[in-house]
């Protein structure tokens, strides 16, 4: 009966461990020697993720007209200050050969109407050029199917779903001296039991934290998994309080936060109140190409103004067979909920869309923890500052799930074969019959983290979410110490993390820079620097 009840731990050990099968963790993949045996894990589908819900594109420079001085100058003053110039240019100086080997994947990027020989460039708020390469209006979904078809015939990658992880092993938990992750426990949530993941590197390709709020543009994931094993592990994070908000979520009652694309303001979607009048031009001279965090806080401010639940952007002044052409995916989606968006407006609000912190990493996607890499939106390396320009998002997952798999490689040699660890003991443990306590948290957490953490923040507003969050951590440890981990749990547990650092790294910035924005302290100091949290368990990693 005992052995019905406590299966045989399953076991596994491969070269390279990558959690997370989105865009970052499958460039990792794709990019590692043939040699190397490597897993990727995924929540659901091996396609779930961020990634596949990408609408508008990846900016690069792809156009004679254009200049990678330029697109480091828009990166720089989008990201207000804070952006790591060095990174920047990693990143765009690595684009054409990321969008090359993109192409060489598979990916049916749109070509030019025109000129079928050129690709189709959109421009996005913040960009001075054309830059934004797409598949129509779904370039998430064709980049994902295209990479995960490539990775499914690899004889050396092995691709298993419906796997959370838990926690990251360390020498420090196996009591062993240095500073080594050796793997990961993961939770099988096909037969609810916890799993052994031995590996001598682990990539965290996790995605951001966008959950923690009430309202989101990514439902099925982004609830900072990946941050927060890397902070219980001992991992710095960075510039956690910049949290972008998509200017632009569907707003309808049915609708479960979709995205309406920076690309339909860029091809002359306008926004406006109720009484159909413009307001963008009040707020910013570049009007509705303005950076995502000044539409957002604009489009809030006018919500608040007029007490309205949404506004709308409207782009049915253009033709119809344009519009149809250029954002079939939008076109499809509102038309199912009666909108015809070549006759009407689409109504729309903010939605939390984008981590800009995260993890530190240097250019080769290193973490502090020897053998440990962070990929994608999960990981902080400086691209962004405290905004994100719209589609750098994607070209960093490449750039960097890239550099990652040429760091892997130029290593692999001189790393041994992960040390023995102990299975997942969950003897101890029981079932849980209250379920309950997990939902209420849950809805606890959006919904203060919303009201007192979103667009627009004040001291006082943040020392509420500390002290609400600091309670809830409590409750929920309690909870995960006695009960047998389940996805729910494991989310909330990981959300509650993440929303504590984003409230510490809010109460620490004392001026009003690019995505956080608070009535306290309005203005912008003359110093520059990057909010850095340490952990008490934090080590300074070796070379």
């Amino acid at each position: 009966m005992a052995r019905d009840r406590y299966p045989m731990p399953q076991s596994y050990q491969y070269d390279v461990l990558i959690i997370g099968s989105g865009a970052a963790g499958l460039s990792v993949a794709l990019n590692l020697p043939e040699h190397l045996r490597v897993c990727v894990i995924s929540k659901a589908d091996i396609t779930s993720g961020a990634t596949l819900w990408a609408q508008g594109g990846i900016a690069a420079v792809l156009d004679d007209d254009d200049s990678t001085e330029a697109h480091i100058r828009d990166t720089l003053d989008a990201g207000a200050g804070l952006c790591h110039e060095d990174a920047v240019r990693f990143t765009v100086e690595n684009g054409r050969k990321s969008i090359n080997w993109l192409i060489e994947s598979g990916v049916d990027f749109t070509k030019d109407e025109h000129e079928k020989a050129r690709y189709h460039l959109t421009r996005e708020g913040g960009h001075s050029h054309r830059r934004i390469i797409h598949a129509a209006d779904a370039t998430g979904h064709a980049v994902s199917t295209s990479l995960t078809s490539q990775a499914a015939q690899k004889d050396n990658i092995d691709l298993l779903s419906n796997r959370v992880a838990v926690d990251l092993i360390t020498n420090s938990k196996l009591a062993l001296p240095g500073n080594r992750c050796v793997g990961a426990y993961i939770l099988n949530l096909e037969d609810n039991h916890v799993e052994l993941f031995r590996a001598r590197f682990t990539v965290i390709a996790t995605g951001g934290a966008s959950k923690a709020y009430r309202y989101t543009t990514n439902p099925d994931g982004a609830s900072g998994d990946g941050i927060a094993m890397a902070w219980r592990a001992g991992c710095r994070v960075a510039n956690m309080e910049f949290n972008q908000f998509h200017p632009t979520c569907l707003y309808h009652p049915h609708a479960k936060s979709f995205l309406i694309t920076e690309a339909v303001r860029g091809e002359g979607g306008l926004l406006k109140l109720p009484d159909g009048s413009r307001f963008m031009d009040r707020f910013d001279s570049r009007g509705e190409l303005a950076p995502r965090d000044i539409v957002a806080r604009a489009i809030d401010h006018e919500m608040k103004r007029l007490g309205a639940d949404h506004l709308y952007l409207d782009i049915s002044h253009k033709p119809a067979d344009f519009v149809r052409h250029h954002f079939p995916t939008i076109y499809e989606k509102c038309l199912a909920f009666g909108i015809d968006i070549t006759r009407d407006p689409i109504p729309v609000v903010p939605a939390a869309h984008y981590t800009c912190g995260g993890i530190m990493t240097d250019n080769r996607a290193r973490t502090d923890i020897n053998q440990l890499y962070a990929v994608g939106e999960a990981a902080f390396t400086g691209l962004h500052g405290a905004n994100r320009m719209a589609s750098n998002s994607l070209l960093e997952c490449l750039v960097y799930g890239r550099a990652a798999a040429a760091d892997i490689a130029r290593r692999e040699s001189d790393i041994l074969a992960p040390p023995s660890a102990p299975d997942w003991d969950e003897s101890k443990v029981r079932d849980s019959d209250e379920d309950v306590v997990i939902s209420h948290n849950w809805d606890e957490l959006r919904h203060f983290m919303w009201d007192y953490v979103g667009i627009v923040r004040t001291t006082k507003r943040l020392q509420r979410a500390k002290h609400r969050v600091d309670l809830l951590s409590r409750e929920i440890s309690e909870f995960y110490s006695n009960y047998r981990v389940s996805n729910d749990l494991l989310e909330l547990r990981n959300l509650v993390t993440v929303a504590d650092l984003i409230i510490c790294s809010a109460l620490q910035r004392r001026e009003s820079r690019g995505l956080h924005y608070t009535l306290d302290f309005p203005g912008v100091l003359h110093e520059t620097e990057d909010t850095v949290l340490y952990p008490v368990n934090y080590r300074t990693p070796s070379s």
